[in-house]
């Protein structure tokens, strides 16, 4: 019996690359996972891993930057397990044009939507239900750009980040009260399908020196399985051959 027995989890961006990879690990400690995407083809191979394990697992297709969607889905979770013991706030995305010179509102738009109102609107969703068992758990994939604003990810994209790792310390001084922890995971590189998003192509060698999505849904699943009384407000994971580092080691020996 896993630790997570017994608890319903909500992954979100579940498809691919760390969503994918958090739901499967809490599946095998024993939670049941709901899975959110926009398209239901990929939550389907995430299902089809998670049973194949003999885990549990139940699809809730939609597109969480509309706050209606997300309050259907979480009405469909109450209606059917009455309780979210766990929120995984990982859907996000990121656009190719990342300079202020190429923004426009309505590409602005789509990122900030993408990562910081999706997560808000799940975790508004989702707090009324873990208020009322007095427990509960968020976990949000932030960025490091989530801490530092970076050229490389966007303005847009360094923007909502910052959001969501504010967004996740307000909870804490909230709802502590409540028996409610939030943890903000800032991943550095992840090998995961965004990087295909990236003006400058990733080569598969670089890809595979960065951390990997089981790597990031590993630590989630630790961070979900912890005590009630302890909370992991954020951490930080990054890969060993860190790039930006690497760089700056470069221009010093130039």
């Amino acid at each position: 019996m896993g630790s997570l027995t017994g608890k319903v989890a909500w992954v979100t961006g579940a498809g691919s690359g760390i969503g994918q990879a958090a739901a499967v690990a809490l599946a095998k400690e024993g939670a049941t996972v709901v899975l959110t995407g926009r398209r239901k083809a990929p939550l389907q191979e995430t299902v089809a891993t998670i049973k194949k394990a003999g885990g549990k697992a139940d699809i809730q297709a939609g597109d969480l930057m509309k706050a209606a969607s997300v309050t259907r889905i979480a009405k469909a979770i109450e209606k059917k397990y009455g309780r979210c013991d766990i929120l995984v706030n990982n859907a996000g995305l990121n656009i190719l044009e990342r300079q202020w010179a190429k923004l426009t509102p309505a590409s602005a738009k789509q990122v900030i939507d993408g990562n910081l109102s999706s997560a808000f609107y799940c975790t508004t969703a989702v707090l009324p239900m873990m208020r009322k068992k007095k427990d509960g758990i968020l976990i949000h994939t932030s960025s490091m750009a989530g801490r530092h604003a970076s050229l490389l990810s966007g303005p847009a994209y360094s923007a909502a980040k910052h959001g969501v790792v504010a967004m996740s310390h307000t909870i804490n001084m909230e709802e502590c009260v409540n028996g409610i922890r939030s943890s903000v995971v800032l991943p550095g590189e992840v090998a995961t399908p965004i990087l295909d998003k990236r003006p400058v192509p990733v080569t598969k060698g670089e890809r595979a020196k960065m951390a990997q999505s089981e790597d990031v849904g590993d630590l989630i699943r630790y961070v979900a399985c912890l005590p009630a009384h302890i909370c992991i407000n954020e951490v930080w994971i990054t890969p060993t051959w860190n790039r930006g580092y690497v760089a700056n080691l470069q221009r010093g020996k130039a």
